[in-house]
């Protein structure tokens, strides 16, 4: 054997002036691997779980069948499993994201390739699994439905246009079973699309709308590292932050929400319009999002920020504003009174944009304070005029959030903010000042802010407030009336299987910290020696 220090290679060998080279980490032990296999092993017990747990339609398909009906017969153990599988998927999550830095993946980090497998993989059972943690995708066949029978989505409801007792409507939440459609006419178009290839099948309308929430998400994997390279910022990065966030693989793959249609329209758009060379060459990307606005209408926001972009470049002055925004109006009208023909809805759907208002949310600040002042005149004997308060502060707030849109918009034009952020800071400005607000909507300003500089430096709050939202909502989508006991049960055991996964995991990857750590936080010994930490796993915390 070769002594220390020497080189042995040739004949004329001569000692070694470097150190020698660290042992390879054996693969079993590799700290990113085993937290990819610890998210997949969560997606999987999700899926399991949505078995039971999930937002099933009504009557239950599964009812009756021997394995597949198993954990119907034992809803509080599905959703227990399921539980465990959302909060070992989200801990993997953010141990790679503690792996990854500002110039993207230092060793043991995954690299972009690895990333982009890792979120595929994690996302294939959930596809496969009935939806979770919402029932929308439920009133969009139904409004699908509607459409394919010639009947007006925007002037009535799945149980009037349909009836109580159709299996679309039974399956859909009673507060929404008398309200219009509050989507775009290209959304309820693809849907009528899919109800001629579904019919009255359920589970396939189901599976086809997935499809589409799918190419959505595909949309956003294309342009999501185009607009972070645009903005300085490493693409595997902005992909993990954006595209793989717990946030999407729960609401956008496994809810079926059509955010993921509009966000990828949107987003897709920006990203033509931005790279466009000639004097109208952007006009694609600004058709494109008014696609995604066709979809839901806050897209539409984009074209602000896209407008002033074009107009700096064109000088910045009063005109060039006027003539881009001339052409862009005239873009937008067009793309909508296209879509408003083809599908024969025309713009029925402006009339139905408050839909959602009629719920009070308690994640919106203008709500809560509305709520609030309603029941603080309750107390001192003013009566009750709730309704007059959420009036006034739901209006308050949307005049804050259209000062806010207004102020970035010019300091789009003036470049002291690039577009991209301008729309993510617009859109969260919207989302959280808004009537209404859940989680998924928080992926508005989430998916495009992962692309710019700003998240980046505010990782450790991006990945924490991801975490926490992406298990505020339950599994099932509906709520717990008459058996609140089964949710926190649930909760408890879902926790319990969570700390016998990570002390396993833990265990097997000898990693010195708990999930606090997290479950496989960066091995202390490396090309330092035992006591001195391996430069090349310096987590993302540490590089801000």
């Amino acid at each position: 054997m070769a002594a220390p220090g020497l080189d042995t290679s040739g004949p004329g060998a001569v000692p070694s002036t470097g150190p020698e080279p660290a042992p390879t980490r054996p693969r079993d032990r590799d700290p990113s691997r085993i937290a990819r296999r610890f998210g997949l092993t969560g997606a999987l017990l999700m899926a399991f779980g949505a078995l039971g747990a999930g937002a099933l339609p009504v009557p239950n398909p599964l009812n009756g069948l021997r394995i597949l009906g198993l954990p119907g017969r034992n809803v509080t153990v599905a959703i227990a499993i399921t539980y465990a599988g959302m909060g070992m998927l989200v801990l993997a999550w953010l141990w790679i994201g503690r792996m990854l830095n500002d110039k993207g993946a230092v060793a043991p980090a995954p690299d972009r390739v690895q990333l982009a497998r890792t979120g595929i993989l994690w996302a294939l059972p959930l596809c496969a699994a009935p939806p979770l943690f919402s029932k929308d995708v439920y009133s969009y066949l139904a409004q699908s439905a509607i459409t394919a029978r010639g009947i007006d989505p925007y002037l009535l409801g799945p149980a009037q246009a349909l009836g109580v007792d159709d299996p679309l409507t039974r399956a859909i939440p009673t507060i929404w079973r008398d309200t219009p459609a509050p989507y775009g006419p290209l959304f309820l178009g693809l849907g009528r699309g899919i109800t001629a290839l579904s019919g009255d099948d359920v589970v396939l309308g189901l599976f086809l709308h997935r499809v589409l929430a799918l190419a959505g998400v595909g949309l956003v994997l294309w342009a999501l590292p185009k607009l972070a390279r645009r903005c300085g910022v490493e693409p595997g990065l902005a992909l993990w932050l954006g595209a793989v966030n717990p946030l999407v693989l729960f609401h956008l793959v496994s809810g079926i929400h059509n955010e993921a249609l509009m966000i990828g329209l949107m987003l897709a758009g920006l990203e033509l319009g931005l790279r466009a060379t000639g004097p109208l060459g952007w006009i694609p990307g600004a058709a494109l999002i008014t696609a995604g606005a066709a979809v839901k209408v806050p897209a539409l926001l984009a074209l602000g920020f896209l407008g002033m972009y074009l107009a700096r470049r064109r000088g910045g002055r009063a005109r060039d504003v006027a003539f881009v925004a001339a052409v862009l109006a005239a873009v937008a009208a067009a793309v909508l009174v296209v879509l408003g023909w083809a599908t024969g809805l025309g713009f029925g759907w402006v009339h139905t944009l408050g839909t959602a208002n009629s719920i009070r949310s308690w994640m919106s600040l203008a709500t809560d304070l509305g709520q609030l002042s309603g029941q603080l005149g309750i107390l001192v004997g003013l009566g009750d005029h709730t309704d007059s308060t959420l009036m006034l502060t739901r209006g308050i707030g949307g005049l804050a959030a259209a000062g806010l849109c207004a102020l970035l918009l010019f300091a789009t034009l003036r470049g002291r903010v690039d577009p991209v952020t301008g729309l993510g800071a617009g859109l969260g400005a919207v989302v959280l000042l808004g009537p209404v607000v859940h989680p998924w909507y928080l992926l508005w300003a989430a998916i495009p802010l992962a692309a710019t500089r700003g998240l980046p430096r505010y990782r450790r709050i991006a990945l924490a407030a991801s975490a926490l939202l992406a298990v505020m909502v339950p599994p099932t989508g509906a709520d717990f009336d008459f058996r609140a006991y089964q949710l926190p049960m649930s909760i408890v055991a879902g926790l319990l299987l969570l700390v016998a996964a990570v002390l396993v995991v833990r265990r097997r990857a000898g990693a010195p910290g708990g999930p606090a750590d997290p479950p496989g936080a960066a091995p202390r010994e490396g090309r330092g020696g035992p006591d001195r930490p391996d430069p090349r796993t310096r987590s993302v915390d540490s590089a801000t």
